[in-house]
């Protein structure tokens, strides 16, 4: 099966040219080039972008799961926000739209859940809202100490880095890093996190619900409802880092509804805004207000906390994710890209995250070799051996079929 108009012969002439550039003015441990990597972006719509050559890709990494709603989607938000105002002051003289966004927030979250308010923290990046969200965490317990897991991934500034159970990410670091944290198996038993607690107090239990960059490992199903029972019996919060599995990836609006666990703290990004930077600790209000009043100087901020723009399109965003049709479009698009993975591997997910363990060498190649054939694909996973699957919700079921043809021949 062949789709019209993906070009080979990729990279072209100009992203090479654009590669250079890069590789002679960028920190060279940024963007990763080489023979054949990277292509440069110059448009998207949808499923499809458009490299600064013009060769057209189907994109099956939704940027990172940012584009679950498709390319583009948010564009309208964000270019009408546009021209009235694109920044303001927002723990000073805010806009409206923060308060919108923070109210329904609250309501797709703890309220929707049946728990009362959540209040908000906003941020920029994702790993801002986990450490608001550590940050709460020791106001609320007076407890310093964070469990975390082996290949979770909370993000890279010193805070999350700490939580971050993959050593790629921590061992240049470690001298510099606090020892807060205490990593156990994901998933692990109930006996492995007492024995963790006879050691240390905790103040939170830090979380994916599914690994992400772990290499999308799916936990059991009685696997939060056993954290919850934990927290619950010690004192401690739950915090559920919702950054990658949130806004329906997994064919839920949250991934945690799949086994009915309500956190205390649930941290959002990605897809929250579909395309621009801006996350969110949103915790139970009585958690949240472990933080002090304001008098004037906040004590957790940044430049450009609220930014209008984020706010607007995150409000669309969440039109468009609370419909009902949105995670039950993720299920059977899920379902079918899932029995059309499994003839050719093993495959593990839920909804349109999905992973398929291969050797890290054999991925590394057909990551490469997709790219050449006009495919963007990501592989994650501590040895970067699974193939990652996380494509936008409407992507067609020709599409599906396309790359699982095409995929066969990449394995062999």
């Amino acid at each position: 099966m062949a789709l019209p108009e993906l070009i080979t012969g990729i990279p072209g002439p100009r992203s090479r040219s654009l590669a250079a550039k890069l590789r002679r003015f960028e920190s060279r441990n940024v963007t990763f080039v080489a023979d054949g990597w990277p292509v440069f972006w110059q448009r998207a719509a949808g499923v499809n972008v458009w490299d600064a050559d013009g060769n057209r890709f189907l994109d099956l990494t939704s940027a990172f799961g940012v584009s679950g709603l498709g390319h583009g989607a948010m564009g309208a938000a964000m270019a009408e926000q546009s021209q009235r105002l694109l920044h303001a002051m927002g723990d000073v003289h805010p806009t409206e739209l923060k308060a919108e966004l923070c109210a329904r927030l609250s309501a797709i979250t703890f309220e929707r859940w049946g728990v009362g308010v959540g209040k908000t923290i906003l941020g920029n990046s994702g790993f801002e809202a986990i450490e608001a969200a550590l940050k709460t965490s020791l106001l609320r317990t007076g407890r310093r100490g964070v469990l975390a897991f082996r290949g979770g991934y909370h993000g890279l500034g010193f805070g999350a880095l700490t939580t971050t159970g993959l050593p790629f990410f921590r061992e240049p670091f470690r001298a510099q890093l606090p020892d807060f944290a205490t990593f156990v198996p994901f998933p692990c038993e109930r006996e492995q996190i007492e024995a963790a607690l006879r050691e240390r107090e905790f103040g939170c239990i830090l979380v994916e619900p599914i690994q992400g960059r772990g290499g999308c490992v799916v936990p059991p199903p009685d696997f939060l409802p056993m954290l919850r029972a934990v927290c619950d019996a010690h004192g401690i919060l739950l915090v559920l880092d919702e950054i990658y599995t949130g806004f329906n990836r997994t064919g839920a609006l949250f991934a945690c509804e799949h086994s009915g666990v309500v956190p205390d703290i649930v941290c959002l990004g990605k897809a929250l805004t579909g395309g621009f930077p801006l996350s969110a600790c949103v915790g139970r209000a009585e958690v949240m207000d472990a933080w002090p009043e304001s008098r004037g100087e906040a004590l957790h901020t940044s430049t450009f906390l609220g930014n209008p723009v984020g706010c607007a399109m995150a409000l669309a965003s969440i039109v468009e994710h609370a419909k009902p049709e949105t995670p039950r479009e993720v299920r059977e698009r899920g379902a079918n890209f899932e029995a059309a993975l499994r003839r050719l591997g093993d495959v593990r997910g839920m909804g349109l995250l999905l992973g398929m363990e291969v050797t890290p060498a054999r991925a590394q190649a057909v990551v490469q070799r997709a790219l050449s054939e006009g495919v963007l694909l990501l592989a994650d996973g501590p040895g970067g051996n699974v193939l990652s699957f996380t494509p936008p919700f409407a992507i067609s079921e020709a599409e599906i079929a396309f790359v699982s043809e095409r995929l066969a021949q990449w394995l062999r």
